[in-house]
């Protein structure tokens, strides 16, 4: 009888990308998958380590597993295993802890392990991973995020990724193409680009030799392959969203327009002690250049608030540069402490409830922004791709310049582009 396992992401869209790469090379391996609330044989839970948060859940997680099916193998992989695989292992519960040189090789990792045996640890040096493993979600969401940078090569003094991912590295061109056109012929609408620094497409060696392929040559390239209608950049550093992608994606039928640029602080006294490449003048030269191509533009930012050091006034300063900005979205994040980062030598510190506060204000500002954008494209007609399944009676969407559209369910726009009236 075949083995059960459900898995679960906690992090960003390039996390769900892998879990959904590692739920059918488990499937292509004899598994049976099941949903996460189900009882199964074995749970795999693939972890982020961003904030304290993703930490909590992962053991809350475990605990719920530990309740209803005591007898199940659990896996945790991910960036929080690679961080702190000793730590994960302490959790009663878990079972098996693959870093990330080792998620992939999942199933042969099962067929060794044994349930009973005490933790087992994979992992290895962060300095030894250099290989990038293409993934793609399908099935899981109508849109398709597709993985097609790994690793970061920055610095910034509040983040642990480069030390649970590793280099920046990419898949090439070619392969990036041969894997959008299979997917094309499932018959998927829409595909989100995604990466730990996407920007960065292209850096790195391939066989000894330097890349010289960027992020503007993938984007060239994708939009004339026929069948994908729709495409999205996922975040990308200001710094290297350059003039050229720009004006490409204004100019193209495929490629959204659609920006989430990670902006961090409004202050540059902030951004220089975050470790970030750029200043806010350049961010707001950035938007600049989308809004007066396209007026249109859904532009989503993330903002840290309550970093180290970060005053009253630098707060305020980043709150009216924000306020001040065609934005349409925030993704907002309260700064927490995490081992191995220098943000940890930066002096004062921000109380915790003081963190909370701004996040707040930065909460309510993102909404107004957000109600702004949809009410200045009420009466328009725009194409909308509904995705989602029939939800008690509805089904949901988004038009090209990403404003969420609810509508009563029709069957027949499933995965269908509409003209719709918003």
């Amino acid at each position: 009888m075949s083995k059960t396992v459900a898995l679960h992401t906690l992090g960003c869209k390039l996390n769900f990308s892998e879990t959904s790469a590692i739920g059918r090379q488990l499937e292509n391996d004899g598994f049976v998958k099941k949903d996460f609330t189900d009882i199964a044989d074995v749970y795999v839970i693939n972890t982020c380590s961003v904030t304290d948060n993703a930490d909590k859940e992962c053991r809350l997680l475990v605990r719920r597993i530990q309740k209803k099916a005591p007898e199940a193998m659990v896996v945790i992989t991910g960036c929080y295993a690679q961080l702190k695989p000793a730590e994960i292992a302490q959790i009663p519960g878990v079972d098996l802890v693959l870093g990330a040189a080792e998620k992939f090789n999942i199933t042969q990792h099962l067929k060794d392990f044994t349930k009973g045996d005490s933790t087992k640890i994979c992992s290895c040096d962060i300095e030894d991973v250099n290989e990038f493993t293409a993934s793609h979600s399908i099935n899981d969401r109508a849109r398709v995020f597709l993985k097609v940078q790994d690793g970061c090569d920055y610095n910034c003094s509040f983040c642990t990724i480069p030390l649970a991912r590793g280099k920046s590295r990419s898949n090439s061109i070619d392969k990036v193409v041969a894997e959008v056109e299979a997917i094309a012929i499932k018959g998927v609408k829409e595909i989100v680009l995604t990466g730990i620094n996407l920007g960065d497409f292209g850096k790195g060696f391939t066989g000894g030799k330097r890349n010289e392929e960027t992020f503007f040559d993938l984007i060239k390239e994708l939009d004339n392959i026929p069948g994908i209608e729709r495409y999205r950049i996922s975040s990308i550093e200001p710094n290297l969203l350059t003039n050229d992608i720009i004006e490409f994606v204004s100019n193209s039928k495929k490629f959204m327009p659609h920006f989430h640029i990670p902006l961090q602080s409004g202050s540059n006294k902030i951004l220089s002690l975050m470790r970030r490449r750029y200043k806010k003048e350049l961010y707001a030269e950035r938007v600049g250049l989308i809004k007066t191509l396209m007026p249109h533009c859904a532009i989503g930012v993330d903002v840290i608030v309550g970093f180290p050091g970060e005053t009253v006034a630098d707060f305020r300063e980043t709150f009216d540069f924000l306020h001040g900005l065609e934005i349409t979205y925030l993704h907002v994040f309260t700064y927490s402490e995490r081992d191995n980062t220098a943000a940890l030598e930066i002096k004062p510190v921000v109380p915790i409830h003081t963190r909370n506060e701004r996040n707040k204000q930065l909460r309510n500002l993102s909404y107004q922004k957000m109600q702004y954008f949809t009410n200045r494209h009420i009466g328009e007609t725009r194409k909308v791709l509904f995705e989602n399944p029939d939800k008690n009676g509805m089904v949901e969407g988004y038009t090209d310049n990403y404003i969420k559209i609810t509508a009563p369910h029709k069957k027949e726009w499933a995965n269908n582009i509409i003209e719709w009236k918003i």
